[in-house]
This record gives C-alpha cells, structure tokens and sequence, in this order.
C-alpha cells in the first residue's frame, strides 16, 4: 500500500532536483533500497506540526497519589489536604498527570478534617477511644487493669512506655498493682511533666483509700502511675492509673495490699478513716521554716487543730467492740491535749514558741497508746519509719511513671 502525497499544488513527475546548497552537484548512485533512514519523513497534521510513531505520556505527580491515599484512609487528613494543594501546584507547572487524583486527595482531606473537629466538639473521639480500648483490653493489655489487679510488664519495670501488661494473681509474686483509675478533663494534651505532677497529686491522694493500714504497707512500697501518651490522647484516652510497685532494683510485690472497705471490718475502718485525716493533714506542712514564714506555719496548725477536732467527734461517735473501747478512749485524750497545743502552736508570737507547742502537739502520733488501739482492733502493730520528709504534698521524687 502507497502513501498518498500531501494536500497542495500538484507536483510534476520526473527525476528529482539536485539538492541546493553545500551539498556536493551530481547524481545519487542508485541501489535497490532507497537512501536515507528507513522511517519515512513526518506528515503534516491538522494542528500544525508533524505526528510522531508514538505519543509518549508525562509521568503521575506522586504527591497527587499520596493525598488520594491519605484521603481515602482519613488517617492524617490536615496532611492530605497539603499535599494534594501542593500536588496541583506542581502538576501545572510540570504538566504532569494525576490532577483528578489530587483533587480527588485534597476534598476527602477536607472532609475528613471536618469530621475530626465534629468529632472532638461532640465527643465522639471519646466514644471512639472507648470503642478502641475495648478492643484491645484483652489478656494482655495495659488498658485492660483495673482496680485490684496484679500485673507483670514485659520488662519487669514500672518505668518508660508498655502496652503490655499481663494480669497475674495477687498471691503470687508481681511487678504491680493497680489501685485506682482516675478519668482525666479534656482540652489539649498537657505534656508529660504536668501529667506526672497530676498523678503525684491523685494517687498519692487515694493510695490511703485502698491500703488504708498503712502501717502494714512495705517499706520499698511506693506509688507509681501509668499516664496517657500524645497518641493516646489525640484519640480520647483520659486515664490516669495509679499503681503500687516496689522501688527496689528488680524488686517484686507479693500477696495484694488492698485493706479497705472490702477486707476491713467496720470498726478497723472507721479507726482509720480518723488516723489517716489527721495525717494526712500532717503531711500538708509547709516547706518554708517557721524562722522564714510563721505566719504559713501558724496557718497550717490551725488547719491540723480543725481536723483533729473533726476526727475526735468520729471516733467519740462510733460504737467500738468492748475489747477496743478502752485503748480507743485512751487515743482520743491524748488527741483532745495535742488539738490544744496545735491552737497554742497557731497563737504563737515567734517561732521559738510555736516550736514548743510544735514538738507537743507531735507527741502522741504512733506512740504507745497508738499502737495499743491498734492491737485491740486487729491491725499493724510494727511503727513505720518515717525518712525526712520536709517537702509539702507526700510526694516522693522516687515515683516513676510509665506511658501506654
């Protein structure tokens, strides 16, 4: 099959022209093929200018296919959105292909960014992270403790982020056990040093709810805490779990330390319902000396007189079996003289004074008389040793956290 000449003005046949220019004049020598590359020269098209053998194709914008992607998962949307403005930015500019990808990328970006802010005004990231935490509460979780459980952590320490946390018996020997759950407010995550000082806060707080005879907890017993992470948080975790954990160098607990309401009799924690106000009261002293603030000083013995006021009408009102009245009766005369010199301790017009009453007023905390009503109610007898405790809160600096 020929190929038909070219639209124009009839051409001549005959034997062709010699070429013009630098070209050597003369005839061609002639062979049985033509001359000259085998693809025939280019025809001309409607659209002025020659048709090639093949129309080749710009490549795909790459960033048009992560924001599809990123758009169809609604993982990332704000990232989505960025590049799929970017994408069509360079595909004008480059004359790549991938615009309705895009595009595409760019409006279910969108989308979703507006479903994340309905989400947070409305709760559903709440309800999601709920959905979230029931599923992965199985055997095996950390979000799946609760109050009154025993756990082992993958690397035995309560310190560093785990998601693991595997619930064992209380009888046994365990790296943990959770005493409290604590549901945090909402708004943006607060960082981890301004969660940390929360814990320190709470679970020390509730630690005497849950093991109230703290006489009977050990001596490298301390409160630990597991804290959301900025994960976490983004999708609704707000839980704040308070443990106990040994602070010994791969030191374990054994047997649990719950003493309240649901292994106590009626008697043993109304005894230390009191006790535990008036400590914890004690614990609340202020760091500055009387030397540099008495009149902070005066202020928090006021607050102890008040509580201890509080705690004798308790114990007075409480019907005590006939082998504890006696001891508990003894108990509550020596708290009625230590009240009247935390009121002198308030009154006193320089700290020399307040010292005096100070030293008075501390006289009866654990002593014989203590430990006797104790005895006859059936808890701890040994006296705790206390260390320097000078700064205000019960914190301790020891505490560790982990993350989940």
């Amino acid at each position: 099959m020929s190929i038909p000449p070219p639209s124009g003005p009839h051409q001549p046949y005959g034997p062709p022209e010699q070429p013009q220019g630098p070209y050597p004049q003369g005839p061609y020598p002639q062979g049985p093929y033509p001359q000259g590359p085998s693809v025939p020269p280019p025809f001309p098209s409607p659209y002025g200018f020659p048709y090639g053998p093949y129309g080749g194709q710009a490549p795909v914008n790459g960033l048009a296919i992560g924001s599809l992607v990123l758009g169809i998962l609604c993982f990332v949307p704000a990232v989505g959105l960025v590049l799929g403005l970017i994408a069509l930015a360079q595909i004008r500019r480059k004359g790549e292909r991938g615009k309705g990808m895009a595009i595409a990328g760019s409006v279910l970006s969108a989308v979703g960014l507006a479903l994340w802010a309905l989400m947070l005004s409305t709760g559903a990231a709440s309800d999601f992270w709920d959905g979230f935490k029931g599923a992965a509460s199985g055997d095996g979780s950390a979000f799946a403790l609760d109050k009154g459980d025993c756990f082992d952590t993958p690397s035995g320490t309560l310190e560093g982020e785990t998601f693991e946390a595997e619930k064992v018996p209380c009888a046994g020997a365990h790296d943990g056990e959770v005493f409290a759950v604590v549901t945090l407010p909402g708004g943006r995550y607060p960082g981890e040093d301004e969660l940390s000082r929360t814990a320190d806060d709470k679970c020390y707080a509730l630690s005497d709810g849950y093991a109230m005879d703290t006489w009977g907890v050990p001596e490298d017993v301390d409160v630990y805490y597991f804290i959301p992470t900025p994960q976490s948080w983004r999708f609704g975790d707000r839980e704040l779990t308070c443990l106990f954990g040994s602070t010994e160098k791969d030191g374990r607990l054994t047997g649990s330390l719950r003493g309240d309401a649901t292994t106590l009799d009626a008697d043993q924690v109304a005894f230390l319902t009191a006790v535990n106000a008036v400590d914890a009261v004690l614990y609340e002293e202020p760091q500055a000396h009387p030397d540099d603030d008495l009149a902070a000083n005066q202020e928090w013995a006021r607050d102890v007189r008040r509580v201890l006021g509080e705690q004798i009408a308790a114990l007075r009102g409480h019907r005590w079996p006939d082998g504890a009245k006696k001891p508990v009766t003894e108990l509550v005369g020596e708290m009625e003289d230590a009240r009247a010199e935390w009121g002198r301790a308030a009154a006193a017009k320089d700290s020399d004074t307040y010292f005096t009453h100070y030293e008075k007023g501390y006289a009866y905390v654990d002593g014989p008389t203590t430990v006797t009503a104790r005895e006859a109610l059936g808890l701890d007898t040994t006296v705790p040793l206390y260390e320097d405790d000078s700064d205000s809160g019960g914190g301790s600096e020891d505490a560790g956290d982990l993350q989940v």
